[in-house]
């Protein structure tokens, strides 16, 4: 395989002789903040180097809810992106839609069938046909940690239940310090919330409750302890948290503001592009109870039906790219997961990312490998904005019972 510098050369040549147009690929994405934006203009520089040229479509916030609300309107209108960021069972419902194109000649020609887990593959593909491109796989259910605020509040290590992990908690307010730092967002709440029914309920209690939606599930009393764990999980933040950013929570944590955040491990990328190092400047462990499972959250590309030639090559040579092993490396590197390609070699990743992918292999063969509903890998969108919507009304009013949030989760798994 040609080296990128060899690959320029290459391509600058053909593209002289006059036998090659540039495809421009618009992409939109919402990768915005620090080790993500690193990521994209990686992306950006290996197309540029195969000779297209690259419209960046970057729609920051929301987790991605304001992009998909941006990617719909450009649709209707018929006027797509060539590739945007779209990941879980939305993938299926665009592709029911006739609206993606086919990268089977893209991913025969690059292997992927014998590159990606069976489960991943078959969440890229409609009807057995491959219309997205899958870049990574991230940990869901990480708790992070200011080691020097643990020490200041006397706190050993991290803890590996929730009674260790209140009992912590209660040390570091002692301290005078924020215990838990959480941004007020919908998709942060149920980030939180996912990971606690994970830990109170294990993997079982979270495949039935929270992806296979089991009303049995959904309203017994497991769920009711797990409403119960969340709820006094809110009593360690700060009032301030109202609307903050993810990454802005994470530099909370990473200042000694804070001591502990629920959060994936696109976290780790926020704390490397600070020059921040694993196990000395901050700390990463599974969130408590959570240790034998791992909710798994993949970012991928769909691509849409583009008419010109050009831009139809220029969408191959990206989805190539996305799953080639120079981009898989850099980009897992800076966004803090880990690559989903199979059989990569982690020596440039870090002891988290080591652990990552330990974990994501060995829950995979024990059934615990569980798809993110926070993240929009489990449900479709609809039963997952209702359920988000019960779970954040919930954490925001002190009046709503546990029973009542009992019912409407209950309720709001139901949505069609």
């Amino acid at each position: 395989m040609l080296k990128l510098s060899q690959l320029a050369l290459a391509m600058a040549a053909v593209v002289s002789a006059g036998a090659i147009h540039a495809g421009e690929v618009e992409v939109l994405h919402y990768w915005t903040s620090g080790g993500e934006a690193k990521s994209v203009a990686e992306l950006k520089k290996i197309m540029q180097a195969k000779g297209h040229v690259w419209k960046d479509f970057a729609v920051a916030g929301g987790g991605g809810d304001n992009a998909a609300t941006v990617l719909k309107s450009r649709v209707v209108s018929g006027n797509p992106p060539a590739a945007a960021q779209i990941k879980g069972p939305a993938i299926q419902e665009w592709a029911a839609e006739g609206v993606l194109a086919n990268l089977d000649a893209t991913a025969k020609a690059e292997n992927w069938d014998a590159l990606l887990p069976k489960a991943v593959a078959d969440g890229m593909k409609y009807k057995g046909n491959y219309v997205a491109a899958p870049v990574n796989v991230h940990r869901v259910n990480w708790i992070w940690a200011n080691p020097e605020v643990l020490k200041k509040a006397g706190v050993a290590g991290m803890p590996k239940t929730y009674d260790e992990f209140f009992a912590a908690a209660d040390k570091i307010k002692a301290a005078g310090l924020i215990a838990v730092a959480h941004g007020g967002q919908n998709w942060q709440d149920f980030t939180t919330f996912e990971s606690v029914v994970l830990g109170v309920g294990g993997a079982k209690f979270y495949s039935d409750a929270l992806v296979k939606l089991d009303q049995k599930a959904l309203t017994s009393p497991t769920m009711t302890k797990s409403l119960e764990t969340f709820r006094k999980i809110k009593g360690y933040t700060d009032a301030a948290s109202a609307g903050r950013d993810w990454n802005l929570t994470t530099a909370m944590v990473m200042q000694g503001k804070a001591g502990f955040q629920f959060m994936g491990d696109w976290a780790k990328g926020e704390f490397l592009a600070a020059g921040k190092v694993p196990g000395k400047d901050f700390l990463c462990a599974a969130a408590p109870g959570t240790s034998t499972a791992y909710t798994y959250n993949i970012d991928s590309f769909a691509m849409f039906k583009l008419k010109s030639a050009d831009a139809q090559k220029a969408q191959g040579d990206l989805a190539a790219a996305i799953m080639g092993t120079e981009f898989q490396e850099i980009f897992n590197l800076n966004k803090g997961s880990i690559p989903v390609r199979l059989n990569m070699n982690l020596d440039k990743f870090d002891d988290c990312a080591k652990l990552s992918a330990k974990d994501f292999v060995a829950t995979a063969k024990t059934g615990s490998l569980l798809p993110s509903i926070a993240h929009g890998m489990a449900v479709s969108p609809a039963a997952e904005g209702a359920i988000k919507d019960a779970v954040s009304q919930f954490w925001n009013d002190d009046k709503i019972t546990v029973a009542a949030a009992v019912k409407n989760i209950a309720s709001a798994a139901q949505t069609k």
